[in-house]
């Protein structure tokens, strides 16, 4: 299968494709973290590219709603979460057979702005990490994926919420946790 990771500098989820035998590309605008199948650039640019499955990871700073209140009170923040909205509409709406989108609880104008809801919401913990960041899915053609743990287990911490503030803070906090990734392979590859 000819699987598509888009918005993914790290390679964490096209490697997990990859060995399972996919034929994986991660597309960002920054380089890859890690050799691999990578093509930097606008993923827009290649999503006629006859791919059988789209995996993305779109930018979240204006439609997550821990930034919703930024939205009245930073100038342009207005624009900045239509022109994120219409970039999530184009990802979701590719024509690509199977499409998962990943992105943090959206706030109401986004959701109203994207058309609809997410389809499910994962923690990584349900998948063996000992971390704990709700993760919202907008599933086409692709069912939920399926937890392996169901019940919350006592040691799970809030790493990445907790992070201080740093320049590369942002790089850090959208990573895809490979059991997360590992789960999207066996059960969608």
């Amino acid at each position: 299968m000819k699987v598509l990771i888009a918005c993914e500098f790290s390679g964490i989820v096209r490697d997990a494709f990859a060995k399972k035998g996919h034929d994986a590309w991660s597309c960002d605008l920054l380089p890859t973290e890690r050799a691999g199948n990578h093509i930097q650039g606008d993923v827009r640019d290649i999503l006629d590219d006859g791919w059988d499955m789209m995996i993305a990871h779109p930018p979240c700073t204006y439609l997550a709603n821990s930034g919703v209140r930024w939205l009245h009170e930073r100038p342009g923040r207005w624009e900045k979460l239509k022109e994120a909205a219409d970039f999530f509409r184009t990802l979701l709406n590719a024509p690509i057979e199977r499409v998962r989108i990943e992105n943090p609880i959206p706030h109401k104008y986004a959701i109203y702005l994207i058309g609809r809801k997410y389809d499910q919401i994962i923690q990584p913990w349900m998948f063996g990490a000992n971390e704990s960041k709700a993760t919202c899915l907008w599933l086409k053609n692709l069912l939920p994926l399926k937890p392996l743990i169901t019940k919350r287990p006592e040691n799970v911490r809030q790493r990445i919420w907790k992070l201080p503030p740093s320049r590369d803070r942002w790089k850090e906090r959208s990573r895809t946790y490979k059991e997360v990734a590992k789960a999207m392979a066996e059960q969608w590859g």
